[in-house]
């Protein structure tokens, strides 16, 4: 296990402007060891430029980026730090996979037998003298996180890392992802797709128009801004209906026929039946998915922000 003390990703008030238009605006955030987190926004909200600016490829206007203290540009060695995958990370086409990761493993110090380690590790062993420029986008991916995981570093910057990757790919990085915060390491994460998140992320960074919106914990984020609803089958739908609305609740129809309803619990809800003779065929209560709640509180702007 790695001492969860350090390793620690520090945003202090980064901010980044072009020309009149501000992509990072004052963002202040901490990525704590030992859990994957998040990192949520939709197209264009900053997070790439975030994580560039984490990475020295890309020089803030304002505040700062530490990684376990030190800024990107003050490590030594940073692939024995930081395994970062950005969608802009593109290989010299011309070399093989072998001399490319070689090459990166001479500059930082690392003990050339790693290598031969990481393309097993990804699945790349076959491929190892074949030419970058010929794999496919999923092999390229692949040959990227070999590289992020080359120094077997304590923190890793991984954007968009599913890209390219098979159904078999994406399973396979899930679990090395969750692995690797069970051992203590800083995992950040960008992804476009929820689904996939709301499986492998502990915690949640939220961004929009490069502002923060949400810092906290997956369920605690789906609880404060998602939707919860009781669901309600029964012969007389319409009669139901009618009942609720006099109480103040908030039913809506389904597609299916069901009742879905806000603003009261499933308890109240089943003693007005019980009071009223309905006939109930499913009574449960629903929480809204992380694409749900996400596209919610980026739709209202993000009010009520910073859990």
């Amino acid at each position: 296990m790695l001492d969860e003390t350090h390793q620690v990703i520090d945003v202090q008030n980064l901010t980044k402007r072009y020309g009149r238009h501000t992509v990072v605006d004052g963002l202040t955030f901490r990525v704590r060891s030992g859990a994957v987190t998040g990192f949520l926004g939709p197209n264009g909200a900053g997070k790439s430029t975030t994580m560039r600016m984490m990475l020295g490829l890309t020089r803030p206007d304002a505040g700062s980026a530490s990684i376990d203290g030190r800024a990107y540009h003050e490590l030594r060695y940073p692939a024995r730090h930081v395994g970062a995958l950005l969608e802009t990370s593109v290989p010299h086409r011309g070399l093989t996979a072998a001399d490319h990761l070689r090459w990166l493993a001479q500059s930082n110090r690392i003990a050339r037998q790693r290598v031969g380690e990481v393309l097993e590790l990804v699945g790349l062993t076959g491929e190892a003298r074949r030419r970058v420029g010929t794999f496919s986008l999923g092999m390229g991916q692949r040959l990227g996180l070999a590289a992020a995981l080359l120094g077997d570093p304590p923190v890793l910057v991984l954007d968009e890392p599913v890209n390219g990757l098979d159904a078999e790919g994406i399973r396979w990085l899930r679990e090395l992802l969750r692995s690797m915060a069970t051992e203590g390491r800083t995992v950040l994460v960008s992804s476009h797709l929820m689904t996939e998140m709301s499986m492998v992320a502990d915690q949640l960074i939220v961004i929009s128009r490069g502002r923060l919106l949400a810092e906290t914990s997956m369920p605690d984020f789906i609880r404060r801004h998602g939707r919860t609803y009781v669901r309600v089958r029964t012969p007389e739908p319409l009669r139901l209906h009618r009942e609720l609305e006099q109480k103040r609740a908030a039913p809506r129809f389904a597609p299916d026929g069901s009742l879905e309803v806000d603003g009261m619990p499933a308890a109240e809800i089943s003693r007005l039946a019980a009071a009223g003779g309905f006939s109930l065929e499913e009574l449960s209560t629903h929480t809204g998915s992380l694409e749900d709640t996400f596209l919610k509180l980026v739709g209202n702007g993000g009010s009520d922000t910073h859990v």
